[in-house]
């Protein structure tokens, strides 16, 4: 897909490669990304956003249960290819599962998705609406964040401050910060440079972007809802049904 400034985004990776311990019973025997709500599984949901922006090609990482998730992602009819990150030996988290899918990935910018959040677009897709401002020249990622107030299902204290420009900082502790991450970004392959070997979070590439005044952020203008637990599922269920 392109968006209105002429970024490309070529590929996408799914990170669904979590345990799910906080969906539990429900991921006793399945994955987390096959937990339906509202009438599919998790990660349809990600995906139908995914294919509704045009990307080509996407990537999926997969550890627990990992081959009921492959034989869901091999049965799907998409307008898009499907490759998997195998994780089977060794769950990396967010970053390490990043850099080992990086071979798989295309382009830069490359959208980075959790599949355990839904989203409603505003009056853009909000992808596009990603692509759009990504400056590449200014930019090591960009976050989708949500406004913590609108954060539907999320309990935390809001992860980042924005200034007027969109560059990111961290909330500090004891204090309340307006924003929070969506599970939904545009990275630079830059941001995965020299990063740590084996399993570590995506917090410190950020860090390390926000050190450099790279890590930037675009408030979404539709819903979100974070599906973690058993007791998320019923309120995202209704809120999707009211919309």
């Amino acid at each position: 897909m392109t968006g209105k400034a002429g970024v490309q985004i070529e590929s996408a990776m799914v990170m669904a490669a979590g345990l799910g311990k906080r969906m539990r019973p429900l991921t006793a025997t399945r994955p987390k990304p096959l937990v339906r709500v509202a009438g599919k599984p998790l990660i349809d949901h990600s995906l139908d956003r995914i294919e509704a922006a045009g990307i080509a090609h996407v990537v999926v990482n997969v550890h627990y249960l990992a081959d009921a998730l492959e034989a869901h992602l091999a049965a799907q009819k998409r307008r898009f290819s499907i490759a998997i990150s195998d994780e089977r030996d060794l769950l990396l988290e967010t970053g390490g599962g990043m850099v080992k899918a990086l071979p798989q990935l295309r382009g830069d910018p490359m959208l980075i998705v959790n599949s355990d959040n839904i989203w409603t677009d505003g009056p853009e897709d909000s992808i596009r609406h990603l692509a759009r401002h990504w400056d590449g020249d200014r930019m090591d990622a960009l976050l989708l964040l949500i406004r913590q107030a609108s954060a539907t299902g999320h309990g935390g204290r809001g992860d980042f401050h924005m200034d007027p420009a969109g560059r990111l900082s961290r909330r500090k502790p004891g204090r309340i910060a307006p924003f929070v991450y969506t599970g939904v970004q545009l990275i630079s392959p830059r941001l995965l440079d020299d990063a740590p070997a084996g399993a570590f979070s995506t917090n410190i590439l950020w860090d390390r972007a926000i050190a450099a005044g790279r890590l930037y952020g675009l408030s979404h203008m539709g819903q979100w809802f974070d599906v973690g637990t058993p007791a998320s599922i019923a309120p995202t269920e209704a809120a999707l049904t009211d919309g």
